[in-house]
């Protein structure tokens, strides 16, 4: 009872919002590239560019969106942008039946959703701090994290199977509805939205583009942990399709094993975010976070007695466990901390500069990786990835900082 009067109705709707979208989204995890092998028969250099443009891309079209976001209602962005990325996936399944589909097309549809997310996850920071007293940041972030590994370990198996009976097309126009289902829930938060307004001159300034990263670049608790979370995320996501490649491969595991040995862990992403209030009470928000982001750096490692048969999924399975447990417990607490760290007019901007700089991340590390595989092996490969995982504990804040004071927000219009 507590916590529902502090989260209040309209969190709830935000809440409902992500629940179908993360759903949606991983109801299609790996449709594009299920797409364009089994029907637009694409070579494994393609599947390649089409993951590592989409991220890279959508992140460059996504620079300028950060400051426009930021002087604007948060909530009728969000809309939008679930519109977006609902039109964008649809042209998939009408090209497909009036076989019109094309390599071209998936890359574009990418990009556009790519853009849209890092837009709307911009906004949609800003409208939580707006919703949630800060004292509840906490919950609320741990129910985002909760409901993302629920999804994670639902998604992909329904997902498959929809695919198995339907195409890989079936689960992209599920996820498009997803994004409409999104918009409605938004749409239902209801109440007024103050604007913000911009000083100075209107129209989207050039030293507006790079606030973001100047926020946080010179932040002695963002700065640090900007690095620390772009490159722990970057050598997970780099070494994931090696991991595939050996176990499907060399290992001869069956699919089956395969998505049992990723599905299963993600249990672990449930359990650390209902972990992370109780420790944080104990303990204290900076010693959590200092704590399980130095722990979820220590298992990447533990992939190098990957073999085959039973014994390697137990270890597949033990170390993504580890892993995503202590991932559970830090996302939350993280992403509260970044917004107790940042003031509510750069919020936006913050959000915006740090999605893009993590995806240009991911896609640059798992390009390297993947070249780095072809030289010395995918094993040797997540062997070296994990080795510098464990150096990433390093470029977390050591010291505790206060939240920043807020400015007085001067606004026009509700």
């Amino acid at each position: 009872m507590v916590e529902r009067q502090f989260l209040g109705p309209g969190f709830r709707w935000l809440w409902a919002s992500y629940a179908v979208s993360t759903l949606g989204t991983w109801l299609a995890f790996d449709a594009f590239p299920l797409i364009a092998i089994l029907l637009l028969h694409a070579e494994s250099a393609e599947v390649s560019a089409l993951a590592a443009a989409g991220l890279a891309v959508g992140a460059v079209v996504a620079v300028p969106l950060g400051p426009w976001v930021e002087f604007r209602r948060k909530r009728p962005v969000m809309i939008a942008m679930d519109l977006v990325r609902f039109t964008a996936l649809m042209t998939i399944p009408v090209a497909f039946m009036f076989d019109m589909l094309s390599y071209v097309q998936l890359l574009g549809v990418s990009v556009v959703v790519s853009a849209a997310n890092i837009t709307f996850r911009a906004a949609s920071g800003a409208c939580l701090k707006a919703l949630v007293p800060q004292e509840s940041l906490l919950i609320a972030n741990g129910r985002f994290e909760s409901t993302t590994w629920t999804a994670t370990v639902l998604g992909p198996p329904l997902g498959g199977a929809a695919i198995g009976m339907l195409g890989p097309v079936a689960t992209v126009l599920a996820n498009a509805v997803s994004f409409l289902l999104s918009a409605l829930g938004i749409r239902a938060i209801g109440g007024t939205e103050q604007q913000p307004q911009s000083t100075g001159t209107p129209g989207l300034k050039a030293a507006e583009l790079g606030e973001g990263w100047r926020y946080i670049l010179t932040h002695p608790a963002l700065r640090p942990l900007l690095f620390n979370t772009i490159l722990v995320n970057g050598l997970i996501m780099a070494t994931s399709p090696l991991l595939a490649v050996l176990m499907l491969g060399p290992l001869s595991f069956a699919p089956w094993q395969y998505g049992l040995a990723f599905g299963l862990p993600c249990i672990g992403g449930i359990l650390g975010s209902r972990l992370a209030r109780p420790l944080v009470r104990r303990f204290g928000e900076h010693q959590v976070m200092l704590t399980a982001g130095a722990l979820r750096a220590c298992w990447l490692l533990g992939l190098a007695f990957i073999q085959p048969g039973v014994a390697g999924i137990v270890v597949v399975v033990a170390v993504e466990f580890g892993m995503i447990t202590c991932m559970g417990v830090f996302n939350p607490v993280f992403a509260t901390y970044r917004l107790e760290q940042t003031t509510t007019d750069r919020v936006a901007r913050v959000l915006s500069a740090w999605t893009v700089t993590s995806n240009a991340t991911v896609a640059a590390l798992t390009v390297l990786w993947g070249v780095l595989a072809s030289l010395i092996g995918p094993l040797t490969a997540i062997v070296v990835a994990g080795a510098l995982m464990l150096t990433t504990p390093l470029l977390l804040p050591r010291r505790r900082h206060t939240s920043q004071h807020e400015p007085v927000p001067t606004v026009i219009g509700v």
